[in-house]
């Protein structure tokens, strides 16, 4: 006996509304990833919360919107734990994924793009688990493995537009083809798949809510996420007019000075933050690491971020702690080699890779073991490229003079 295949067919708006869902939630998701790489401790950790927590939502909003699109004669239910299930792997993979294209290695964005195309496809295939309780489900091993290529081609070319184009595109483009990449991934898969009803099973009364305001709903509760997490993880920087005035001026104090031996007047030990000294001493910063204090040159500094009343010095590969404030180091680092790109920022033009625009600001990558960007505020963007190239003819000038 032939087994019955049920036929399906979608509605267009319900499916223009899941592309829609999976276009915001990717905008709003790489917008807080773009800040992971220049943030630290605990705001590193919300902020790759916050945008693997928004993708996942909006990933699995648009499969569930999606699914929700169906129109059949068979009334689908779902399953309460694999539905569950698809959200969590969702979440956790897209965390891993964009953590990986954040730190904006070549290498490891491949990883991630490979991460986050499986981690979708996974998340499909396993929520589809959730209706076998009420039919049966075929796959096509064809569509199966076209929907993984757009899974994983997609988000690759997502997330390389987002964190390593010479020249990145605006963020809304970036957004779309991740959006694209989840919607195409889902559609493609439910192209090879086919029903059949399980005995006993035919059409049966709908239920209260009608799909298209379970879609609604579904759709508002991933937009509101977002939209919580845009406004409570994405600072809006206030014009500093009288800091950049100090900082950038060529008159300014020069550098306060540190011991350069490490704890003379504590007796010796290293375990104590060294005091200011003579103006026959170099400039040190006291740093942390492990429960170890020791200090650091200005030239093995990176760039400075600071947090609350203190900072962290990058030194290329580890972010170092600092008792001391930003303004306080401002104070005693070199102006004509440090440039303040950010009220919480101070990078070494030493190791200024390139300059990007990235909205209304700017990043300035870094040429260091572990890549790392520095944000720039739009008011010294400008003024940064300017000080860059300056910088940049006066070491080459006097390189080609020695």
């Amino acid at each position: 006996m032939k087994e019955m295949v049920a036929s399906f067919s979608y509605s267009p708006i319900l499916v223009a509304l899941s592309v829609l869902v999976a276009i915001q939630a990717s905008y709003v998701g790489i917008s807080l990833a773009l800040l992971i790489p220049g943030a630290f401790a605990n705001r590193r950790r919300l902020l790759i919360a916050g945008s693997a927590t928004t993708l996942a939502v909006g990933i699995w909003g648009m499969h569930f919107i999606g699914m929700l699109a169906v129109t059949t004669s068979i009334d689908i239910d779902y399953a309460v734990l694999p539905t569950l299930l698809s959200f969590f792997v969702c979440g956790l993979v897209t965390g891993i994924a964009i953590y990986l294209a954040s730190l904006r290695s070549q290498r490891l964005l491949i990883l991630a793009a490979f991460a986050m195309g499986l981690g979708i496809v996974t998340m499909h295939y396993v929520g589809m688990i959730a209706i076998h309780s009420v039919v049966h489900v075929n796959h096509d091993p064809r569509y199966v493995l076209a929907s993984i290529t757009i899974a994983i081609a997609a988000s690759g070319l997502a997330l390389w537009l987002a964190f390593s184009a010479d020249r990145r595109p605006p963020l809304f483009l970036c957004a779309a083809v991740l959006g694209c990449a989840v919607s195409g991934m889902h559609y493609m898969a439910m192209a090879g798949m086919t029903i059949h009803p399980t005995v006993g099973h035919g059409t049966v009364a709908k239920s209260v809510i009608s799909s298209d305001m379970l879609a609604i709903i579904v759709s508002i509760v991933a937009c509101t996420i977002s939209a919580v997490f845009m406004l409570a993880l994405i600072p809006s920087e206030p014009r500093d007019a009288s800091s950049d005035a100090v900082w950038n001026t060529p008159d300014a104090l020069a550098p306060m000075r540190l011991e350069k031996a490490m704890g003379e007047e504590h007796g010796g030990h290293a375990g104590h933050w060294a005091a200011p000294a003579t103006e026959t001493s170099i400039v040190l910063l006291p740093v942390e690491k492990n429960g170890s204090r020791f200090h650091i040159a200005p030239d093995d500094v990176a760039s400075i971020h600071s947090n609350a009343h203190y900072t962290y010095v990058f030194n290329g590969r580890d972010d170092l702690f600092c008792p001391l404030s930003i303004t306080e180091i401002a104070s005693r680092l070199d102006k004509a080699r440090f440039f303040r790109t950010h009220r919480s920022y101070i990078v070494n033009l030493d190791f200024v890779l390139r300059i990007k625009k990235v909205g209304d600001a700017g990043i300035a990558e870094l040429d260091t073991p572990v890549r790392r960007t520095v944000p720039v505020s739009r008011a010294r963007l400008a003024t940064l490229r300017q000080e860059l190239q300056s910088y940049q003819s006066s070491v080459a000038t006097d390189l080609s003079n020695a």
